[in-house]
């Protein structure tokens, strides 16, 4: 087992590339998703959204939580990878085909004739990512998130001109099908390239029933989870307009910022090393609370930050004609903010091991989700409200299976994440208040960030928060790290 000093070291050395990677190759993304923007219409972006509902399902079942299993798993052997990757490359190849051959039916289902072709196009990011995930998953286990950084930056970036020179060209939705494309394309191509792993064609039964018995419950999971989250997508879709739709996702993306990016950097560093200290009660349980609190510290301030300024932001970087997403991005920062400390309880689960609690959770949760999602039938704004609600009731039942396996008590959470919580609260309550007497959006976003800066230094260094001062900390060791 490691010392404390060296997982320090990991740690810190892990956060500083994989936020590397997250803001750069996501902020590349994020322009170019602006450029975007402005050069294509609401009912494209609605189409490509409609056209990547299987395909985000079914790259959940590609993995089929082997990834998980294999950066659990501390005696991983050269039969154990080669039977993954084996396995990614066929479900790959059978699910591209069930993806051309039922695009006829979802192009009928969601009144769309577009949907035929854009939908067999993207489907081969399946295929393409597949061929990746072995070599992505070594990388995770080492804790070499700098070479993830590099290749994930340079294919955002590559990607990203591909798809505003085919938007400007004309191309219109098929420059978002063609930047996703080339994007999974660079990546597994840059990825074979950096590594020396290699397949070879050997499968074992031993290997994968040992693999499948932890990942096969997380395949179940992943399943339930992927086709609720899409279900919001579905749903919309259909009940509503491919215009709608689009505002719908633009919106979303904007309210993911921080909640996305920053879990998903924590969880990728994390999850790996909280699994080499699994033993370690004590130890595990201190470094969970301090980093759950710097989760909800970053992730509270930054959709605070994004739902109060969103009608500047909307109409600065969009334009008038996403008007709709304003309110769409309010409502959804609500239920944004509840993701990664559900994921992050989630972690937990999985570094013990509980892979069956995670499934009997996803069963409850969407359950609890369907009946958010009807409300939908009443206007899209109730839906939100309800989402939000759900959220919240996850978290709790997520906080409740951890305290199961770890004993620590879901008041313990609940009184971590309360600070950061109130301090978001306040922040971005003043910011919105700013946004109500001022008409000029240039003026009053500068306004509002002022404010917002000078709140939440004065509040942090009157109730001097342990979350504020543990970033501090490893801020400042990441930053002597890269001297």
């Amino acid at each position: 087992m490691e010392s404390q000093e060296s997982l320090k070291h990991k740690t810190a050395l892990g956060l500083g590339w994989s936020a590397i990677d997250s803001i750069a190759s996501q902020g590349i993304t994020f322009i170019v998703g602006l450029v975007l923007a402005r050069l294509l219409t609401p009912s494209e972006f609605g189409t490509i959204g409609l056209a990547m509902i299987l395909v985000t399902l079914f790259n959940t079942i590609v993995d089929s939580g082997f990834s998980s299993a294999l950066i659990r798993k501390q005696d991983v052997q050269e039969i154990d990878l080669n039977t993954t990757f084996i396995f990614n490359f066929v479900v790959s190849a059978i699910l591209y085909i069930v993806c051309f051959i039922s695009a006829p039916s979802l192009s009928r289902f969601f009144h769309n004739s577009d949907l035929i072709n854009v939908t067999r196009w993207i489907s081969l990011v399946l295929i393409i990512n597949a061929l990746a995930i072995i070599h992505r998953t070594l990388l995770v286990k080492k804790v070499d998130f700098k070479t993830q950084a590099i290749i994930s930056v340079s294919a955002s970036l590559i990607s990203g001109v591909i798809g505003i020179w085919m938007a400007y060209e004309g191309f219109g939705v098929y420059s978002l099908v063609w930047q996703q494309l080339s994007r999974q394309a660079i990546n597994t191509l840059l990825l074979w390239i950096s590594s020396k792993w290699r397949p070879r064609l050997e499968f074992s039964k031993n290997s994968f029933t040992n693999l499948f018995s932890f990942g096969g419950k997380l395949l179940l999971s992943s399943i339930i989870d992927t086709i609720f989250n899409e279900l919001s997508v579905i749903f919309i879709g259909r009940i509503y307009t491919t215009a709608t739709l689009g505002q719908y996702t633009r919106a979303k993306q904007f309210s993911s910022i921080f909640s996305s990016n920053v879990s998903s950097v924590i969880q990728r560093v994390t999850y790996p090393i909280l699994s080499d200290i699994q033993d370690n009660r004590e130890r595990l349980i201190s470094n969970y609370r301090r980093i759950i609190k710097m989760l909800m510290l970053l992730v509270g301030l930054g959709t605070a930050v994004i739902a109060s300024t969103s009608n500047s932001v909307i109409l600065i970087l969009l334009g008038p004609k996403w008007t709709e997403a304003i309110i769409y991005l309010q409502l959804l920062a609500f239920v944004e903010i509840t993701i990664p400390l559900k994921n992050f309880n989630l972690n937990l689960l999985q570094v013990y091991g509980r892979s069956d609690y995670i499934l009997v959770l996803s069963i409850i949760k969407r359950v609890i989700e369907v009946g958010a999602l009807l409300l939908g039938l009443i206007n899209i704004y109730w839906m939100l409200l309800g989402l939000a609600f759900a959220g919240v009731i996850g978290f709790l039942l997520n906080a409740f299976f951890t305290m199961k396996v770890s004993k620590l008590k879901v008041s313990t959470q609940i009184m971590d994440l309360l600070p950061s919580l109130i301090l978001s609260i306040i922040v971005g309550g003043a910011m919105y208040v700013v946004s109500l007497f001022i008409s000029n959006i240039y003026i009053c976003l500068i306004i509002q960030m002022i404010v917002g800066c000078v709140l939440f230094l004065c509040l942090s260094h009157l109730f001097k928060l342990s979350e504020t001062e543990y970033l501090k900390v490893e801020l400042k060791r990441i930053k002597n790290r890269y001297k």
